[in-house]
């Protein structure tokens, strides 16, 4: 006990002499900036306020990103260039092939039902009665975080042998009910891959609601009105009217929920661990770099990852830019 407490002081002290070192400076150069003259003092405060920032970014983005570009080209200790050979294994090895189609799938899926859904959520639940109940109900799933909602959705799914006990998975016991055999819902491939999807779906359908929601109401009243008088059945005044309003909107919903899904890696890992031909790309770089510790590989993957993400996050950026510009 006296060896915790010696260890937590100890650490407490180094944490509190960072802290009040990192004031101490920030003080001084403020004070500097205040005595400087007034076109050197406007600099000086601006690189003030950046340099935290920039520090944070460097140390914790910049860094880690070119490192993992670097070790991607070497072994799994890091130690001999191997080119690359990393890439090659990715695209040869059947298991990786694999995680690489499951990724593709999750990627076409989630984003399409997510904004299917929340977009008939969005037209639907609006303006009728309990709209704020309804509303949250479909949001809530976005409050719990992906480990949470996986451990809810295993519970689901979970399988007992008929007749070795009793089932407590929900979904096996209403099939027991109805005179059914239990499914191995997460064990049978390719299967088990859609039913891990349908949780990623089912939180992101609310964060497409409500965007979507958001976006219809912006829609001019008038422009609808205009063609109800033109003689167009509600689906013409939907699909010609309301979409082509909310397009810009649909486009940040699909592109934010494709970058979510090309990084889901908690949902996979809680529910399966990857096993049974349901690794996704995240999930296999984890279990490559940490627990198999072939660090060139996990790398390898981080960086194909960042290239799927990159022209979805330019993609992403550029239709918020032109927004901006409209407004």
């Amino acid at each position: 006990m006296a060896d915790f407490l010696s260890d937590f002081a100890e650490k407490f002290g180094l944490m509190f002499l960072g802290l009040a070192a990192f004031a101490a400076v920030v003080g001084i150069l403020l004070f500097l900036a205040d005595r400087a003259p007034k076109r050197g003092r406007d600099v000086l405060q601006l690189l003030i306020f950046l340099l935290p920032a920039g520090i944070l970014l460097t140390v914790g983005l910049i860094y880690p990103a070119v490192n993992t570009t670097v070790l991607s080209f070497f072994n799994r200790n890091s130690q001999e260039f191997v080119g690359f050979d990393n890439f090659v294994w990715m695209f040869t090895q059947p298991s990786i092939q694999i995680t690489l189609i499951n990724t593709l799938i999750w990627v076409a899926l989630v984003p399409t039902l997510s904004t299917i859904f929340g977009l008939a959520y969005a037209v639907f639940i609006d303006k009728s009665k309990g709209e704020k109940v309804l509303k949250s109900l479909v949001f809530m799933p976005m409050a719990i975080s992906f480990v949470g909602a996986g451990i809810i959705w295993r519970f689901m799914y979970e399988y007992r042998a008929e007749g070795f006990s009793e089932q407590i998975g929900v979904l096996n016991q209403i099939i027991v009910w109805v005179g059914g055999e239990p499914q191995q819902f997460l064990q049978n491939s390719p299967w088990n891959t859609f039913f891990l999807i349908i949780v990623m779906v089912w939180i992101q359908t609310g964060f497409a609601m409500v965007l979507l929601s958001a976006a219809i109401k912006g829609v001019p009243v008038e422009i609808i009105e205009a063609s109800r008088l033109d003689g167009a059945n509600p689906w013409q005044t939907f699909w010609n009217v309301t979409v082509p309003g909310i397009r810009s909107t649909l486009v940040v919903v699909v592109t934010t929920i494709s970058i979510a899904t090309l990084k889901v890696f908690d949902i996979v890992r809680a529910m399966t661990g990857g096993n049974f031909d349901t690794s996704v790309v995240a999930n296999e770089m984890y279990t490559q770099a940490f627990n198999r510790g072939e660090f060139g590989q996990g790398s390898a993957l981080a960086l194909v990852l960042f290239v799927m993400v990159l022209p979805i996050v330019v993609y992403n950026v550029r239709i918020m830019r032109k927004q901006k510009e409209i407004r």
